[in-house]
């Protein structure tokens, strides 16, 4: 028709449907199709039965212009679901509805011991021989396909009401008459590719018996929602197992299904490829013979796998199918060395200046050394100027400590500083769109409480689908592996057994787990940690709403526990003021943040890129604050909350003090190698914002007990000697550290908790000084461990609370 109206050679080429229709109504506006008699009549059939209305019906009817099939319109303008349409046309043409989906049925039976068992069958309600009557093509082009034979005549099911057209066009082609059937469009399409196209895995496992039509739809459903392939979904859900998976995927793309477990790999073979693309393309190389490479692969459909295999190999590639879970296990078995190498000495390798594996440079030694030798000579000359000298250092720098302190925290008393994240936002969110989430969890002999977390986890507002836990787990914790494999998680929990080595810090295990991660953010969650159900969405808003170069958000941490006992309120009060107000305060002004331990969300890329965490710091979080910082990155601060337990033993909270302090001196010292270089890659503002926050938090724990005593001894005593190393100047700075600091702190500790509204916690905070008393007994533990044992990591017992969490 073409070549006669224009006089023309046609040369075709084939498109889809969908991109033709684009490109005519882009030239030629919005084709409409001219409404037919019975069209309009079926549409009046249906206003009258009250099915649309007056407003429904002119909708079908523009629908109907507008190429959608007369069905779909009556479905989509009335809201109802397309079998419902599809009955109510079937009893008004006076023919019959089927349902084609496949049904169960439940019959009893007798095992060959003659115990009873139950049996599902799965009926097809059509004949397969009378449907390949015609051929996929047209049975989609139609929407119709025969079912079965009656009385001479062909039962054909269609799903658009006007069917005489397509009727014909199957009486002519199979020389037989054909009496028409009316059944959901939907229905009709899945039945067709389930007969004559390819049987997607839904179909296929139903078949087998394997799952139920009601798992099928839930999966499918979930599918849908989450904008997951079908399989995953079916994992996910529990209803198969990724081995099942695997091996209907390999039987629908007629490839092979290969047990890894089966033969022993060749890490020779496997090396051919490297190991990053191998875990990014989920393949592995397993054996090459006569120029053809046999590839493990765990998506048939993933084209470009079998491309870069055949570049970088110059193989031929035979894919054979293998789950995901085998390939991870055959990834482990042969790179297990060099992901433990990599967690351990990766940054120490990169970057050797930024590892706290020294605990002083050479530099540094050479430095206190000199310092060490000046004092001696200097106390010898003058002892009294060298005491006086170091009063009016230590006094002036605590001072600005507190001064700084007060500043920030004032700023976020008066200011909203966090990210905005409003309801509105993330319930906007759409699941189809989200992006993959990896939760690290390292735990080590905390089987007791790990149930409470992963539950906590499993309760989160994502969908699971895009979920990838990893339990991070030491290989000589068995108890804790043990409780984990009873407990029998979803397949987007997975549990990775850590090889023992040194150091046995958590910030190793979490490198560990980094390799494993494939989600675009990472976050971790410590053993004892409760976060905000929609957490990892408040984040996503919140990354989507700061500049690019924010690749970490730290959300704020409190204590479900908090009126235990006095230890447990003071140590709530500490992190109210610390989070809801120091922190935010700090992002505002643009310094680095000393993260918090657990519920920081990084960005994974970003995160690689920057080292990930130091395995030799004892607060890594910290570090790892200050490093990003270096790099040009920032934190900001979302008002989301994870709880955790607060220490409500002594001896464990200085423990745990201990530690932190000790870290805190690490990532003093670490970045203070070349005070010169910090200070230009820093600045003015953000290097003394450093040098208060980090180093003014240890330096203060371990010089108050050392200003209490001395004020103590000379109100005892009025000791002349005191009154000789405090002079002028150094006594009213002093005095003012001990009024205007104290009250600074205290003050800020009370608002602190009416931040957090938490208004009975604040006679609590009145009582503060009592509670720097044990963090200085905690600085002085953390300070003698860095000389005697600086990678030791102080192992803090949680599962102490045994009362119902308060997360008000």
């Amino acid at each position: 028709a073409i070549e006669a109206e224009f006089g023309l050679h046609a040369q075709p080429i084939l498109a889809p449907r969908a991109t033709i229709r684009a490109i005519i109504e882009r030239f030629f506006g919005t084709p409409t199709i001219r409404l037919d008699d019975s069209t309009r009549a079926l549409v009046e059939v249906m206003l009258q039965r009250g099915v649309l209305t007056n407003a429904s019906a002119a909708r079908a009817l523009q629908l109907v212009e507008q190429g959608l099939p007369l069905d779909q319109a009556l479905a989509q303008a009335s809201g109802q679901s397309a079998r419902d349409i599809a009955r109510l046309l079937a009893a008004h043409l006076g023919i019959a509805w089927v349902d084609l989906q496949l049904r169960e049925e439940t019959t009893r039976a007798f095992d060959p011991l003659g115990q009873p068992i139950t049996r599902r069958i799965v009926h097809d309600a059509v004949d397969a021989s009378v449907a390949r009557l015609v051929d996929v093509d047209t049975a989609r082009r139609l929407s119709a396909l025969p079912i079965a034979r009656a009385d001479g005549a062909l039962v054909v099911a269609f799903a658009n009401p006007l069917f005489e057209s397509a009727r014909r066009e199957i009486e002519r082609m199979t020389g037989m008459a054909v009496r028409p059937v009316l059944t959901a469009r939907t229905d009709l399409n899945e039945a067709i590719e389930r007969v004559l196209g390819r049987q997607n895995i839904g179909t296929r496992l139903l078949l087998a018996g394997i799952i139920t039509r009601a798992q099928l739809n839930d999966a499918l459903d979930l599918a849908e929602r989450t904008g997951v392939r079908l399989g995953r979904a079916l994992v996910v859900r529990g209803y198969i197992t990724q081995e099942q998976l695997a091996q209907f995927l390999a039987e629908q793309s007629h490839l092979p299904f290969f047990d890894l477990h089966s033969v022993s790999l060749d890490p020779t073979t496997a090396r051919l490829i490297d190991e990053t693309t191998e875990r990014a393309l989920g393949i592995l190389p397993l054996a090459v013979s006569n120029d053809e490479l046999m590839l493990a692969m765990v998506d048939p459909l993933n084209e470009e796998a079998i491309r870069v295999a055949t570049r970088l190999t110059g193989h031929t590639v035979r894919p054979v199918l293998v789950s995901e879970q085998d390939l991870e296990d055959a990834l482990e078995s042969i790179y297990g060395g060099e992901y433990l190498g990599r967690s351990v000495s990766e940054l120490l390798e990169r970057a050797p200046e930024d590892s706290a594996y020294w605990v002083l440079s050479r530099g540094q030694k050479i430095v206190f050394a000199l310092f060490a030798l000046v004092s001696v000579l200097w106390l010898v000359a003058d002892w009294r100027s060298y005491i006086i000298l170091l009063n009016a250092f230590a006094t002036t720098f605590y001072l600005g400590f507190s001064a700084y302190k007060f500043y920030l925290a004032y700023r976020a008393i008066t200011h909203e500083l966090e990210v905005p994240v409003s309801e509105e936002e993330v319930a906007a969110l759409d699941d189809r769109t989200l992006p993959m989430y990896t939760i690290l969890v390292p735990v080590y002999k905390e089987a007791d409480v790990l149930p409470d977390l992963l539950e906590a986890i499993n309760k989160l507002d994502y969908p699971p689908t895009k979920l990838d836990v990893k339990v991070l787990m030491e290989a000589d914790d068995t108890e804790t592996i043990q409780a984990f494999e009873r407990m029998k998680m979803p397949a987007q929990f997975h549990g990775i057994v850590v090889p023992v080595a040194p150091p046995r810090t958590k910030p190793k295990a979490c490198n560990y787990g980094l390799i494993h991660a494939r989600g675009e953010y990472v976050v971790i969650y410590d053993a004892e940690d409760l976060p905000d159900p929609d957490q990892l969405k408040r984040v996503l808003v919140a990354f989507r709403k700061s500049p690019p170069n924010v690749v970490c958000i730290q959300s704020k941490l409190n204590y479900y526990n908090r009126n235990q006992n006095l230890l447990t309120s003071w140590f709530t009060v500490e992190y109210s003021m610390w989070f809801d107000l120091f922190l935010p305060g700090l992002d505002a002004s643009g310094a680095p943040i000393p993260l918090g331990g657990t519920s920081n969300h990084f960005k994974r890329s970003a995160l690689i890129e920057a080292g990930a965490w130091d395995p030799y710091n004892v607060t890594e979080d910290a570090d790892l604050g200050v490093r990003i910082f270096k790099r040009g990155y920032r934190t900001a601060i979302v008002d989301s909350t994870t709880y955790e337990e607060a220490n409500s033993q002594i001896y464990n909270w200085i423990r745990q003090r201990s530690r932190w302090i000790k870290g805190y001196i690490q990532t003093w010292l670490v970045h203070m190698r070349h005070p010169l270089k910090l200070y230009r890659e820093l600045g003015f503002t953000a290097f003394w914002s450093f040098q208060f926050v980090v180093g003014g938090t240890f330096f203060a724990a371990l010089l108050n007990p050392i200003y209490w005593f001395l004020t103590t001894l000379w109100f005892l005593t009025h000791w002349e000697l005191i009154r000789i190393v405090f002079p002028g100047i150094v006594f009213y700075s002093g005095a003012l550290c001990l009024y205007l600091g104290n009250f600074a702190f205290t003050y800020l500790n009370v608002a602190g908790a009416m931040r957090r509204g938490y208004y009975d916690m604040v006679k609590y905070a009145l009582l503060s000084p009592l509670y720097w008393g044990l963090m200085s007994v905690g600085a002085w533990k953390g300070l003698w461990q860095l000389v005697t044992k600086p990678y030791f990591w102080e192992k803090t017992k949680h599962g102490l609370f045994q009362g119902e969490p308060n997360t008000e």
